[in-house]
């Protein structure tokens, strides 16, 4: 004990704090304690902010969705916390302190995955289908094309190239399109224009005895 007692004894004792120093680390403390206590008044009133938002939003059935600006990760916390307590849904968008923001859905809203996966793509969803169909009828005209370039080789009538369902449903829609194609769908007798099509809707054979009969009226007169 007194070897143990000798040897603290001969270590350097901490320096011991002034009294200027002690009154700058309660100053610091006391000014950590404000900015603290302002930073939760702050996030306080944006809680409760985003509630009143998210409750009108609910309330109103006109509504779909609702998309909040951009903001920190900490505020889109509070949205998620929210929503999950109102029964809505919330999906985050944008970079990450760019333009992260969140937009928040009913329930019977939802959108699918390819919405999702569009949205977060910054891509329009009717953008991306009418790419598709774009696409698709590009397929069609090539195949159409080395299918008439093989029949003309064989000797046989090519096919018309134009493919008159997808060009049809690029304007006005897939079922209208249809229609639209089996209307000026070759026909056999008359060529690309169908019999329905046609005015003067008698046969061939009544087309030549009228006109026997014009020319004998004509020469009796």
């Amino acid at each position: 004990m007194d070897l143990l007692g000798s040897i603290l004894d001969s270590m350097e004792k901490p320096p011991q704090t002034s009294s200027k120093q002690e009154i700058l680390i309660k100053k610091q403390q006391k000014t950590l304690e404000k900015l603290n206590a302002m930073e939760k008044e702050k996030l306080k009133k944006i809680s409760a902010n985003i509630e009143q938002r998210l409750i009108k939003f609910v309330n109103d059935h006109n509504m779909e969705k609702i998309e909040f600006e951009s903001m920190p990760k900490i505020h889109r916390t509070i949205i998620h916390n929210i929503a999950d307590k109102h029964d809505l849904i919330v999906y985050s968008f944008g970079i990450e302190d760019v333009d992260r923001h969140c937009v928040v859905y009913k329930k019977e809203f939802k959108p699918t995955d390819e919405e999702l996966d569009c949205l977060r793509n910054g891509e329009d969803i009717y953008d991306r289908k009418l790419k598709e169909l774009h696409e698709k009828m590009q397929l069609e005209q090539n195949k159409t094309d080395n299918n008439n370039k093989n029949e003309k080789k064989i000797g046989k009538n090519p096919k018309p190239n134009t493919s008159y369902t997808l060009k049809y449903a690029n304007i006005i829609g897939l079922d209208v399109g249809e229609a639209a194609a089996k209307i000026t769908t070759p026909n056999q007798q008359f060529g690309m224009v169908p019999s329905s099509n046609k005015r003067d809707q008698r046969s061939i054979e009544q087309i030549m005895n009228d006109n026997k009969n014009k020319k004998l009226k004509n020469s009796s007169s």
